[in-house]
């Protein structure tokens, strides 16, 4: 029988009596690791001390995820290079120990995989909108309507069987009745064009994004959305590049980073008017604007480039006061402080699908930020009454939609793992749609993208299509079925590692490898592109052939529409023939050169 939320706070309470539930971690002005964490109850974790004069909150990659829902991090978060053995690039026991927070707390659920099944049926669910919105204002009674700003990092209107059907209406609505002030975007853009600009127009606070233009070609042969009060035809920027907001007494601009690699990382075709990038030279410039010309006192981003990215603008763009990022999904309970030539900039990152709220105060005197304090606060169902609007508007939302989401088509395996997506090679979720895939067209060899999105299915809990939805609602979902050559197949790989794992931030696109089913590898990590991939062999030990054909099934292409049925179709088929969801092989490479990183534990494949 499930708790009620007194009960369950008069449970978390003797836990926190016996020392059990840390508070949630500040974090010191130089960004070093804070120390160990002090002991709270669980009614006190959202009650923030006032501090400052300005309050920044944010949340990013949501999703679309509307209701709560379980989400396990990952184990496997490889950095390379710089990025070896520092944040964000730490699972484990290696994250607790670097942030001091208290193994088997209800932080350390929220932050890391350790323990998961166990501590998910402890503490509960995780994000909804409903309970989102209650912590949203309460945090704004307590420390001032007109003192905080809310900001969204994008990735809001995709994720979901609701936000796919209503072509991210749903998302639109939920976020003004959040009442978000600015936000910016990433997957917002795999909606058609004309689609994305009615959504904004009817967003109720500011859509910025200082890197998305018009090309040249649009312009001359007549941009068909001219028209749309945030295009500026001097600059040729598709949307308003930042948003000037008073905060209390300060002065705040909010410049939007919209994701760099849209038109690579997802079809072009629908967008096929504008052009992204990382523009660190524009950066600085709208930067230098606001500062000159607008007379902010400090200077935010919010940023969907990756939070690798983030930190190497942040050395290479200066006058940025905070940036808070989002694409890559890392919930880092501390900013990292990053110094460049004319002081240091604070780069944060708020995990993903409604599980965290980051809040940041600061202190900003004489036009600069003298101070601040920071809390990623972990968004627990248990703890939050859901707000009854919000929770309206949910209902109306899937009310049409209902029985198809709520269709049961199987069970996860009660003696199994958690369905999940995270981590850099593979998910037991992703492994499910790579199964079905084989399975459905009687292929040998599946891919399926890398996506960081997707929530968490608990052993035993029954499988909906809600599920699976949550792992393939996009909008270029067609399956394909076709003869590939083993030389073919490493490009594939070789392409998406040289993504993932470039030791230039700059290079690098977000997501994940490439999923596989019915093959193995081994992957080199440090080594260069074309060279990374090795001993490609089929689940029974053949190895792959560089000249030989292979009968591959896969979805989500990024270049022309593939001609099969959508990809949760199959996997639906799928789960109702098996019943019950069992991992019978999990596809994971060999991997060389990855002992001892601090981005890898529990690893349930080869290290080499």
């Amino acid at each position: 029988m499930s708790l009620s939320r007194r009960e369950f706070i008069q449970m978390m309470g003797l836990a926190a009596a016996a020392g059990l539930v840390p508070g949630c971690n500040k974090s010191g002005k130089s960004g070093a690791a804070p120390a160990s964490a002090v002991a709270r109850k669980p009614e006190e974790l959202y009650n923030i001390a006032p501090f400052g004069n300005v309050s920044l909150i944010h949340f990013t990659d949501s999703h679309a995820q509307l209701l709560p829902i379980y989400f396990r991090e990952p184990n496997v978060n490889v950095g390379l290079a710089t990025m070896s053995g520092v944040s964000p690039h730490l699972v484990g026991d290696k994250f607790l120990k670097h942030f001091g927070i208290h193994p088997g707390s209800i932080e350390a659920h929220a932050f890391t995989y350790l323990n998961f099944e166990e501590a998910a049926k402890t503490f509960g669910k995780v994000g909804g909108f409903a309970h989102l919105r209650t912590l949203i204002k309460k945090l704004r009674s307590e420390h001032g309507v007109n003192k905080t700003l809310l900001m969204d990092g994008g990735d809001t209107w995709q994720g979901s069987g609701t936000a796919y059907w209503t072509r991210g209406k749903d998302m639109v609505g939920a976020c003004n009745l959040l009442g978000v002030d600015v936000m910016t975007g990433h997957w917002e853009f795999t909606y058609q064009d004309k689609e994305v600009i009615e959504n904004v127009k009817n967003f109720k606070g500011d859509f910025v994004c200082q890197n998305v233009f018009v090309n040249d070609e649009s312009i001359l042969t007549g941009y068909p959305f001219a028209d749309f009060a945030g295009f500026n035809e001097s600059t040729q920027r598709a949307f308003k590049p930042y948003s000037i907001k008073q905060v209390g007494e300060v002065r705040v601009a909010v410049i939007g980073q919209a994701f760099p690699y849209t038109p690579i990382a997802n079809p072009q075709r629908f967008i096929p008017h504008w052009t992204f990038g990382i523009h660190d030279q524009d950066m600085q410039r709208t930067v230098d604007e606001v500062r000159n010309k607008e007379k902010a006192d400090i200077v935010v981003v919010i940023s969907h480039n990756g939070m690798d990215v983030d930190l190497k603008m942040a050395e290479l763009v200066s006058g940025i006061d905070v940036i808070f990022g989002g694409h890559t999904h890392d919930g880092v309970p501390a900013p990292t402080v990053i110094k460049n030539k004319t002081g240091q900039t604070l780069v944060t990152n708020a995990g993903s699908n409604g599980k965290f709220l980051g809040f940041m105060q600061l202190d900003v005197r004489n036009g600069k930020l003298q101070d601040f304090r920071y809390r990623l606060l972990p968004v627990f169902s248990n703890l939050l009454e859901p707000d009854k609007e919000m929770q309206g508007y949910i209902a109306d939302i899937r009310k049409p939609y209902e029985a198809k989401l709520t269709e049961q088509l199987a069970i996860a395996d009660p003696e199994g793992v958690s369905l999940y997506r995270r981590g850099n090679f593979n998910g037991t979720f992703d492994q499910v749609i790579c199964d079905a895939l084989r399975a459905v067209n009687q292929a040998q060899i599946s891919l399926s993208p890398g996506f960081r999105w997707g929530t968490t299915v608990l052993p035993g809990q029954t499988v909906t299509m809600d599920h699976v939805m949550d792992q393939t609602a996009t909008t270029y979902p067609e399956t394909y079925v076709r003869d590939m050559s083993g030389d073919d197949i490493k490009i594939v790989l070789e392409d998406v590692a040289d993504n993932l794992f470039n030791t230039d931030p700059y290079k690098q696109q977000g997501g994940d490898m490439v999923r596989l089913g019915g093959m193995d590898y081994t992957i080199d990590l440090n080594a260069s592109i074309g060279n990374r991939i090795k001993d490609m062999r089929l689940d029974n030990g053949t190895p792959i052939d560089a000249k030989k054909s292979y009968k591959v099934a896969g979805w989500a292409t990024v270049g022309s529409q593939s001609p099969g049925e959508p990809v949760w179709d199959t996997v639906a088929k799928y789960l109702r023939d098996v019943k019950v969801a069992k991992i019978k092989k999990f596809n994971t490479p060999k991997i060389i050169g990855a002992q001892g990183n601090a981005g890898i534990a529990d690893y349930k494949g080869e290290l080499g």
